[in-house]
């Protein structure tokens, strides 16, 4: 299987970037998933999932997301975030994804924070957070590999999705 995870980043970054598992850039969490990449399945779901989002992702570029309250999510609250209001098209790219995921016979890694329960949210991560009420631009939305060429411990933009300039 082939762990992905779909995201709108909130700091800059480039397609091809490759980052330490536990730095990540501030992000926006589509969805975390997992397909198929044994012999005999789909050559290569990457580019396949790429044509699939192009409209959805397209549609969705130019957002403007509102950062919401503070929450504590995981284990006994240990991970700080800052919530994302709801806004119709980050939902709806949220959707569109869970169900192209599920076209190709994905499996989503935590379904009970997906579809009603999708939850969007930014992490704090080494000082860097938001703040209630800050303008988020979604411009860039990224599909990245959690464990490119079966390394753990690091993580690579495959395909990164930007509001075109001007």
């Amino acid at each position: 299987m082939r762990n992905l995870v779909m995201v709108v980043f909130v700091e800059e970054v480039a397609e091809g970037l490759v980052f330490p598992r536990d730095d990540w850039p501030l992000h926006i969490t589509l969805l975390r998933f997992d397909v198929d990449s044994s012999p005999g399945s789909r050559p290569d779901v990457v580019p396949h999932l790429a044509q699939l989002l192009a409209a959805p992702v397209a549609g969705a570029l130019g957002a403007e997301l509102t950062v919401g309250a503070e929450e504590r999510f995981g284990r006994q609250g240990s991970i700080p975030v800052s919530l994302v209001d709801h806004h119709p098209l980050l939902q709806g790219l949220h959707e569109e994804l869970f169900d192209a995921v599920a076209g190709l016979g994905g499996n989503v890694a935590t379904p009970h924070h997906t579809l009603e329960g999708y939850r969007p949210h930014i992490s704090h991560h080494n000082g860097k957070r938001p703040h209630e009420g800050d303008a988020v631009l979604l411009d860039r939305v990224a599909l990245v590999d959690m464990a490119p060429g079966g390394k753990h411990t690091i993580r690579k933009i495959l395909k990164l999705w930007r509001l075109p300039a001007g």
